[in-house]
């Protein structure tokens, strides 16, 4: 899919994401971001399997956590890296808004997946994205993304019959132009490194 950038999406429960623009590194195409995040709001625990994620924060409090580790903060100037393969989460710790930028490095479908996440929130209006959706992307994609707090048995066993039954009903027309999951990947970096710069 092609985007014209800046492009910006918006949920419902109070995050905005900006994409500024796309870099064409020798490592993989950069994608510039921005965020606003409302006090308390912020992505469940969850990993990208292909990318990494780096958010310096401007305004407010970052709260994060890698999974099974403790909560740590950071404040404007201080720069979060959470690395590729590693489940983590941040939210807004603060009681004004959290503005951060950053980049996500290699960008590979992470425009698209976001949009269609955010889309699918606003249209259950809340956080826990409308089922059929959520099970069409967290199983074509499971290879570049996956939601760490969902149990097995549903990532393994529901959400895949979930998204067969859309696919038989007709769900999906709204996905006709997503790009195409990448294989998995071959190679995993050590644990990430999230140290305030």
């Amino acid at each position: 899919m092609n985007y014209t950038y800046p492009y910006t999406i918006e949920n419902c429960i109070g995050e905005t994401l900006i994409f500024h623009e796309l870099r064409h590194e020798p490592a993989g195409d950069r994608l510039i971001v921005e965020n606003f995040v409302t006090p308390g709001s912020g992505p469940p625990m969850h990993v990208h399997w292909q990318q990494d994620e780096c958010l310096t924060v401007v305004d407010g409090t970052i709260g994060y956590q890698l999974e099974g580790g403790q909560e740590q903060f950071a404040g404007p100037g201080e720069t979060v890296l959470f690395t590729r393969g590693v489940a983590h989460r941040f939210w807004n710790a603060g009681t004004d808004i959290l503005h951060c930028t950053g980049w996500i490095n290699p960008a590979n479908s992470v425009v698209f997946y976001l949009s269609a996440i955010f889309a699918a929130q606003n249209k259950a209006g809340k956080a826990q994205p409308e089922p059929f959706d959520a099970a069409y992307l967290l199983t074509r994609y499971a290879s570049e993304y996956a939601m760490s707090e969902i149990p097995g048995f549903v990532r393994n066993v529901v959400l895949p019959l979930t998204y067969q039954l859309g696919r038989l009903l007709g769900k999906y027309a709204h996905f006709s132009n997503a790009p195409k999951p990448l294989p998995s990947a071959t190679t995993r970096l050590p644990a990430a490194t999230l140290a305030p710069a």
